[in-house]
């Protein structure tokens, strides 16, 4: 049986499936008319169709894919896959780039283009298209194409980073994606471990640290942002095992799927709070989640990610046991109104594609579960899925018997398959896609709209340069009533010369939260001066601006900070995991100067719910005496003591030695 690049072991059934049809063949065989028939056992939501949109010969074994301004399909292959089990190299030039397009507009491609050939992107794990240039991600490997005459082909080829681990391993690094600030986004998995820049030298955050996965900070997959030519390098969150590819929504906000260890049934969809830590290893220690530790959670899909522990982000929503893939945010109107906005994202393990229906919580977000496409076809193993131009969706299908043991069932290249399928509404066959106009800041914006990425791209572009010439036209779609839209303009507007304090003002005034919040994004991107804003907004009614004005704190040195970090931590309820775990990102490098701010606040009352959770999470010196105080406190429950007991662990020095002698007497 084969397993894609994409795919990881999920559960001992699976597993067992696994050695139970190593060799098995396809019952449906391969080729367009094996495909077609395969169709039949695609299940869609309400109100959709699914459509073959393409299959072997033209693609094989697709890994990743993306969807450029034409409407055209750019698809990653992998057929050589695994190149160290014996069935070798399958193909010996090396694994294809390819281009799918409809050019008769009835929903199904009738051209494949190779743009790119060579051993150095087997099986690669991710593609960006980005106008002429395209990025791939292919561990060791970053790179960036361009094809700079127009003719499909890649004419140079650049190393954007390197030294990236998982080479043949699906925890290496994933795909690229262009966020709304114009920045870069992307991840690797706990294979990754250290990433460098094409001259060789260490890539390190804007603190300088250098960015390995060994502890200092940062353990296990990444997730990371970055301008386009790999300057102003950030780690947005750390600790996850295999964090598959990386979504933006158009207000900044990050979502992921990770997944567990071998058949622990704690698959995760994670929103990704900037800067947070995700626990799939003890932070200080790095040791596996089945260590024995204090306080530990009683469930082992909840114990895999130590959500017991002080300073670990929770989880929007777990999903079981899969092998979770690629995943894109859909902000169109074509689909039903229900996945409007929401994370679509592909699992092979369970053989399906889903959308999160997610809403506010707190200061993070639940969601619900709706099923898109799925099958009962155990070949169907959905691999990534983008947004064409029209608002339709394209979803590519490994195709294989199972997932998980590096393993593959077609061992020969003439009997590879692969499929991308088109989901639109009932009716919607004809694929009809042209190129977006840019002649002027009318068409851009208009461009700016679109609900495919690459336009998207194409548009902010063309408006960055214009600048000033651009307002007008940002303004008019600055006053749209839909959020997301104004969220784009904004990301533009605010970046016109001369002219980010106005707009951001603007948006600090804002009805929407959302686009309060975003302010505050944009102003520390820009390395704004954050205090003011935060002294604006501290008191805001919304915990999800509240939010981001405490993750704005973090490493902050004014001598407001402190003060400020208190009156946000004076608003927490005792209730609200995520604005708690905003609180400790944001004392980040100040964690004394804000807990004794917040001590002086709240005076002798600080043993509240409340008062507890943020003793519990800080990391001040101060802490480790108030943890004592309530471990010995007879009013505290005997079931709430591992808890303080196991916040003890994450500090050190005089002020736990003393602690600890406190307990011993005890």
């Amino acid at each position: 049986m084969k397993t894609s690049p994409f795919s990881r072991s999920t559960s001992i059934a699976l597993g067992l499936l696994f050695v139970h049809s190593l060799f098995a063949q396809n019952p449906q065989g391969s080729g367009p008319d094996a495909a077609m028939a395969q169709l039949s056992h695609l299940k869609v939501a309400e109100g959709l169709q699914v459509q073959l949109f393409a299959s072997e010969p033209m693609v094989v074994n697709p890994t990743n894919l993306d969807i450029d301004a034409r409407g055209r399909v750019w698809v990653t292959e992998g057929a050589n896959y695994r190149l160290w089990q014996p069935w070798g190299k399958l193909r010996p030039e090396g694994d294809r780039i390819v281009i799918l397009e409809d050019t008769d507009q009835d929903g199904k491609a009738d051209k494949s283009t190779v743009f790119y050939q060579g051993n150095d992107v087997n099986a690669a794990l991710g593609i960006c298209v980005l106008g002429n240039r395209v990025i791939v991600a292919c561990s060791p490997n970053v790179f960036l194409f361009t094809d700079t005459d127009g003719d499909d082909k890649a004419d140079k080829k650049e190393v954007l980073f390197t030294g990236i681990g998982g080479t043949d391993h699906d925890h290496g690094v994933h795909a690229t994606v262009f966020g709304p600030d114009g920045k870069l986004y992307f991840n690797f998995g706990n294979s990754g471990s250290q990433i460098y820049h094409a001259n060789g030298s260490p890539v390190t955050d804007l603190l300088e640290r250098p960015v390995t996965g060994g502890g200092k900070p940062y353990r296990q997959g990444m997730v990371f942002r970055c301008n386009m030519d790999g300057s102003q390098f950030e780690v947005l969150g750390h600790n996850f095992r295999n964090n598959y590819e990386v979504a933006v929504d158009s207000f900044g906000t990050l979502w992921q799927s990770d997944n567990d260890d071998d058949g622990n049934r704690g698959v995760r969809i994670n929103y990704v709070m900037e800067y947070g830590n995700y626990g799939y290893r003890d932070e200080l220690t790095g040791k596996g989640w089945q260590e024995d530790r204090t306080n530990m959670e009683t469930e082992v899909p909840l114990r895999h990610w130590h959500l017991n522990d002080p300073g670990v982000v929770p989880n929007l929503l777990q999903t079981g046991a899969g092998s979770p893939t690629g995943m894109t945010v859909y902000e169109g109107h074509l689909l039903p109104e229900v996945f409007h906005n929401q994370v679509i994202h592909c699992d092979a393990g369970p053989r399906t594609v889903r959308a999160y229906v997610a809403s506010p919580d707190g200061a993070g977000y639940k969601a619900e579960i709706k099923d898109l496409l799925t099958s009962e076809d155990t070949w169907y193993r959905p691999s990534d899925v983008g947004v064409a131009p029209d608002g339709s969706l394209m979803i590519s299908d490994w195709n294989d018997a199972g997932v998980g043991g590096h393993h593959m069932a077609d061992q020969k290249l003439d009997t590879l398959s692969g499929r991308i399928y088109r989901v639109a509404p009932i009716g919607a066959s004809k694929y009809a896609v042209s190129a977006p106009s840019l002649n002027s800041a009318k068409d851009c914006v208009e461009a700016l709209r679109s609900p495919n990425l690459a336009i998207r791209y194409l548009a902010w572009t063309r408006l960055s340069d214009m600048q000033a010439k651009a307002e007008p036209e940002l303004l008019q779609l600055w006053q749209s009533s839909q959020p997301r839209l104004r969220a784009r303009a904004l990301h533009l507007l605010a970046r016109i010369k001369d002219k980010p304090q106005d707009y951001l003002l603007r948006a600090l005034a804002d009805q929407d939260p959302n686009i309060r919040a975003l302010a505050l994004r944009i102003a520390r991107s820009q390395n704004a001066q954050v205090i003011d804003l935060v002294t604006r907004l501290n008191q805001d009614s919304s915990p999800v601006v509240r939010r981001e004005c405490a993750i704005a704190l973090r490493y902050s040195k004014s001598e407001d900070a402190p003060d400020l970090w208190a009156r946000l931590a004076l608003q927490h309820d005792g209730k609200d995991r995520w604005y708690l775990e905003a609180l400790g990102i944001g004392a980040q490098g100040n964690e004394d100067a804000c807990f004794q701010a917040w001590l002086n606040q709240v005076g002798d009352q600080w043993n509240t719910p409340a008062g507890r959770d943020i003793i519990w999470r800080s990391r001040s010196k101060a802490a480790p005496g108030l943890l004592v105080q309530l471990i010995k406190d007879d009013k505290t429950e005997e079931s709430e003591k591992p808890r303080y007991f196991r916040a003890l662990d994450f500090h050190d020095g005089p002020e736990k030695d003393a602690a600890l002698l406190q307990l011993l007497n005890l």
